[in-house]
């Protein structure tokens, strides 16, 4: 009998089990992809921008320790532009009082790091690669079928399992979904010109166009927009894809040179009734789906994990760690967070998605306000740090 079957070793499901090891609990990990280990010059074109409090958490896993940090890029800077000239909003660090914003870290290498970590630990029950079929919820404890034939049994059972999540299907926890009818393009480009620690960001008709750095003069490009113009831009020669962006960019950082090829995935927004159930808890994309143009969506999963371990971890002596009222106090811990992040980019995107005339002139006299307003703007960056 495991303590915690978790279903799901992508970075938030990983460092959960991580998380939980300081706590003596018996944990058993499932995840049906293993690590793949990386091509030697290459670059992931999944990129993820890790707040700097959620850097603390990893560092606390010993994880954080195990990246390259010769390919972890500090942002120091935010520009955000509007769809006319004199709509701008810049964040700095510095002003701010912190070294950074965010880092800029691979997914690939986080994961890399996570199983490492994970192996080192000796005690974290590992299978891989296995792939949950089924969930049954008994009275004292529930069932996991996998499916080699094999079964888990747990008190609780943790859905790490991402945005089609079959834990939380089993669970019977309904998801009200949102298609936003949009895809995120990345791909990733040597520049001309030095990024100095900028990120970049466009709110244009054609979308939400983002330029990530990467270390030396590199960038990762994430450019949200519709189903159309998805197409169009899959369907660039790589050549002219980059100079497409160029454009787009405004030259910000000069000409654009391929490093991987254009990838696309689909945008949605997914709001769970529940975060729990009895012997269930969701945490991460099983849990929240939110649009990425403030790079929030693998912090709110950490900050879940963070959240998670702490109540199971402050339990009373000998209380069950599936009991459903524990798993309440971590539900209403993570309401609030998650709450804000999934409206405040959810109005964004419709505000900057919208064609009207009037709505472009509040958008962009929003933006130029929020940046002549310096107590709010260091309010909503220490919020993001967190």
């Amino acid at each position: 009998m495991h303590d915690v079957a978790i279903i799901g070793g992508g970075l938030v499901g990983a460092s959960l089990a991580l998380a939980l090891q300081p706590a003596g609990m018996d944990v058993a990990l499932v995840e049906p992809h293993p690590s793949v280990p990386p091509i030697a010059g290459s670059w992931d074109s999944r990129i993820y921008a890790i707040s700097p409090g959620n850097a603390g958490f990893l560092e606390r896993l010993g994880v954080w320790s195990r990246l390259d940090l010769q390919r972890v890029q500090r942002v120091e800077t935010m520009a955000i532009s509007g769809d006319r000239r004199d709509s701008r909003l810049l964040f700095s660090a510095y002003d701010a009082g912190l070294r950074e914003l965010a880092y800029i870290v691979e997914s690939g290498a986080m994961q890399r790091a996570m199983m490492d970590a994970i192996n080192d630990a000796g005690s974290i029950r590992m299978f891989c690669p296995v792939q949950a079929a089924g969930l049954h919820i008994a009275e004292a404890a529930a069932q996991v079928a996998l499916d080699n034939g094999a079964t888990l049994n747990a008190r609780l059972v943790v859905g790490t399992d991402g945005r089609d999540s079959l834990v939380r299907r089993e669970a019977g926890i309904d998801a009200r979904i949102s298609e936003y009818k949009q895809f995120g393009v990345v791909a990733n480009y040597e520049t001309e010109l030095p990024h100095n620690g900028t990120a970049f960001q466009w709110f244009r008709a054609d979308g939400i166009l983002a330029l990530l750095p990467l270390p030396g003069n590199k960038v990762s490009m994430v450019w949200s927009t519709d189903e159309a113009h998805t197409r169009q831009l899959l369907a660039l020669d790589p050549r002219a894809l980059a100079e497409s962006v160029t454009e787009a960019s405004g030259g910000a950082v000069g000409s654009l040179r391929v490093m991987t090829p254009a990838a696309a995935f689909p945008l949605r927004l997914a709001k769970m009734s529940r975060l729990v159930a009895a012997r269930v808890a969701l945490a991460g994309d099983a849990a929240h789906n939110v649009h990425p143009l403030a790079g929030q969506g693998v912090n709110l999963g950490f900050r879940d994990v963070r959240v998670l371990a702490e109540v199971l971890a402050g339990r009373a002596p000998r209380q069950d760690c599936g009991d459903l009222a524990l798993l309440r106090r971590y539900e209403r811990a993570r309401r609030e967070d998650i709450a804000a992040i999934a409206l405040s980019t959810d109005a964004l995107q419709k505000l900057f998605g919208a064609r009207s005339v009037w709505l472009s002139g509040v958008r962009n006299f929003g933006l130029g306000a929020l940046n002549l307003l310096p107590v709010l703007k260091n309010l909503l960056i220490q919020q993001a740090a967190a």
